[in-house]
């Protein structure tokens, strides 16, 4: 197969700052594509294909074992969450906000994984 990989974009005024955090916080292993440029090694990933009604998007989420646990960790490294966590019926979810307005859904899936 020709696909070897995927390469996920995020875009923000503050791309220093989250970068800052994929690397500090998230602990992301990275290479400096020069200048700066951080590009990161994330954690194993799956692709997901859901019906829509008739728009598009895209969406990045991370996924946890323990959202609990998860949580206290990254809020003690300065993380803020929108919420307490909920079960969404696909998993116990919540939302990180990051800098630069980034939003980005952290769960704990009770569907089968790819993984």
């Amino acid at each position: 197969m020709a696909i070897t990989g995927a390469h996920c974009l995020i875009y923000t005024p503050e791309a220093g700052d989250l970068r800052d955090v994929f690397r500090d916080v998230f602990g992301f292993e990275h290479v400096d594509a020069g200048g700066g440029w951080l590009i990161f090694n994330l954690p194993p990933a799956e692709v997901g294909v859901h019906p829509s009604d008739g728009g598009t998007h895209h969406a990045l989420s991370f996924m946890c074992d323990d959202i609990e646990t998860t949580m206290k960790e990254l809020s003690a490294k300065g993380i803020e969450f929108r919420g307490p966590p909920a079960d969404e019926g696909f998993g116990i979810a919540t939302v990180m906000n990051l800098p630069g307005g980034v939003s980005m859904q952290l769960y704990q899936p009770h569907h089968p994984t790819a993984l």
